[in-house]
C-alpha cells in the first residue's frame, strides 16, 4: 500500500459541531506562508505533501459542504470558495488540485440518491475528481450493477481522491446516439497513473489519469443522463434530503465559480509578487527610484489592482447570486440563470487574467519572470488553466450561444 493509499483509507476524523466558516477561512489564511513556500516542492512531487493533505483534513475542509446527516459541516458553498481562493493565492497548483477535488461533495449531494449518499459519504471526508468527458464505456453486470473500463484523463485532486465521479458512454448503443451514464467510482475499483508534470503550468495540481478496468458498481451510483443537460427546475434529490437548500443548486454555475474563485485567487498572489518588487527593486533609469516611488509603476500598479479587485467583486456576487435562486423556489434556478452566473465567472477570470499577462507580467522585468519565480509560476498556471476545456470551449462558445438563446426566446414573449 502506498503512502497515498495510506492517506485516503486512513480514519475520518469527527466534526467540530461548534466550528463555523469563519474558522475555516482563518485556517486556510494561516497555511499561507508555508503553501508559498513549498511551490517548487509541489511541483516536483506533481501533487501537494501528504503533511499538508493531513493538515487540510484537520482543518476540516473537506468536509466543507459534505452534509450534516453524514458528519459533515453542511456550510455554504461560498465559504468553500473563499477557502479555494486563499489557498490558490498561495500556490495555484494546491488550490486548484485541492479544489477540483473536494469540491464535489455538493455535485454528489446534490444529484444522487439517498442509498447512494448514505454509501458514498460514509467515510467523512470526501475527495472526488469529476471529469465530464464521457471516456470509457459501461455495461450492465449480471447483479444489475454496472462493470466500467476505460481511462479518464485530468483527474485533478486523484492522489488522495476517495472516489472518481466520471461520465462514460453505454456499450451496445447506437454509435450515432450511444446513452450517457454518470457514475461515482470508489477508490478501490481504480488506479491512478503516474502520467501528470510534463505540462506548462499547474504541474502540482495532481491531474493524473485513472484508470479503470473491469470495475464494479451498484446500480445506485450510476444515473442515467448526459451531463450538459442536468437541470435542477424540477429539484434534485439532495433538496429533498438536506436542509441547505444549495443542494437543490445548478451544477454548471457551481464549476464555473470553481474556475473563477481559483484564477482570481491566481491573480490576488501574482499581485503579492508584484508588490514584493515595488519595494525591493529600483527603475532602470537614473535617478533609480523605489518602484512604490515611480509614477508610472504606480499607475501600472494601480490599474492591475483595479481589475483584480472588479474580479473579485463580481466572483463574490455572483457567488451569492447562486445561493440566492437557491434558496428559492424550485423551479427558480432556470437554465438561463445557470447560464448567466456561468458568463459572469468568465468576465471575471478574463479581467482578473488580463492584468496579469497585460500589466504585471510585461512590466515585473525579466529577472522577476525567470523560471522557479513566484510570478514567473503564477503566468504558466494560469495559462494553463485557461485551456481547461470549461473555460476554453463551454464558457466562450457554448455558453454564450445558450445564453443569447434563452434570453432572446425570454425577450420575445
Amino acid at each position: 500500500m502506498t503512502v497515498t493509499e495510506n492517506a485516503v483509507r486512513g480514519s475520518a476524523m469527527p466534526s467540530e459541531p461548534d466550528v463555523t466558516p469563519a474558522v475555516l477561512i482563518e485556517r486556510a489564511k494561516a497555511m499561507v506562508p508555508a503553501l508559498v513556500a513549498r511551490q517548487h516542492e509541489t511541483e516536483q512531487r506533481t501533487y501537494y505533501a501528504e503533511d499538508t493533505h493531513q493538515a487540510f483534513r484537520d482543518a476540516g475542509f473537506y468536509r466543507i459542504t459534505v452534509p450534516k446527516r453524514y458528519g459533515g459541516y453542511e456550510f455554504g458553498f461560498d465559504t468553500f470558495l473563499q477557502i479555494v481562493m486563499t489557498l490558490c493565492r498561495a500556490c495555484p497548483s494546491t488550490g486548484w488540485m485541492y479544489c477540483l477535488g473536494a469540491a464535489h461533495s455538493l455535485f454528489a449531494g446534490s444529484m444522487f440518491g439517498e442509498k447512494a449518499q448514505a454509501e458514498i459519504f460514509s467515510g467523512g471526508d470526501f475527495i472526488a475528481p469529476l471529469v465530464n468527458a464521457p471516456y470509457g464505456t459501461a455495461r450492465r453486470a449480471e447483479d444489475g450493477g454496472w462493470i466500467l473500463d476505460g481511462v479518464w484523463r485530468y483527474c485533478s485532486g486523484a492522489p488522495y481522491a476517495t472516489h472518481l465521479i466520471g461520465n462514460t458512454v453505454i456499450a451496445g448503443d447506437d454509435a450515432n446516439s450511444p446513452r450517457r451514464l454518470l457514475f461515482i467510482a470508489p477508490r478501490d475499483q481504480w488506479e491512478m497513473l503516474d502520467d501528470w508534470g510534463g505540462q506548462l503550468g499547474l504541474k502540482g495540481s495532481g491531474s493524473h489519469s485513472i484508470r479503470i478496468s473491469g470495475g464494479h458498481i451498484p446500480d445506485h451510483f450510476g444515473i442515467e443522463i448526459n451531463f450538459e443537460e442536468i437541470s435542477v427546475t424540477d429539484g434534485t434529490p439532495g433538496r429533498e434530503l438536506h436542509e441547505h437548500p444549495q443542494y437543490g443548486g445548478a451544477p454548471a454555475s457551481s464549476m464555473a465559480l470553481e474556475g473563477a474563485h481559483i484564477a482570481v485567487g491566481m491573480c490576488q498572489g501574482a499581485l503579492d509578487a508584484y508588490t514584493e518588487l515595488m519595494f525591493s527593486r529600483t527603475t532602470i533609469l537614473p535617478p533609480f527610484l523605489p518602484r512604490a516611488e515611480d509614477p508610472d509603476f504606480q499607475l501600472w500598479y494601480g490599474k492591475a489592482s483595479g481589475m483584480i479587485d472588479a474580479a473579485e467583486t463580481l466572483v463574490l456576487a455572483a457567488s451569492r447570486r447562486w445561493h440566492e435562486l437557491s434558496e428559492q423556489p424550485i423551479g427558480a434556478f432556470t437554465p438561463e440563470e445557470d447560464l448567466r452566473i456561468a458568463i459572469t465567472c468568465r468576465e471575471a477570470t478574463e479581467l482578473a487574467w488580463r492584468a496579469v499577462d497585460e500589466i504585471l507580467q510585461p512590466t515585473a522585468g525579466s529577472p522577476a519572470v525567470r523560471e522557479g519565480t513566484r510570478l514567473e509560476r503564477i503566468w504558466r498556471d494560469l495559462s494553463t488553466g485557461r485551456t481547461h476545456a470549461s473555460s476554453a470551449v463551454l464558457l466562450t462558445t457554448v455558453a454564450n450561444r445558450g445564453y443569447a438563446q434563452l434570453r432572446l426566446h425570454s425577450a420575445r414573449r
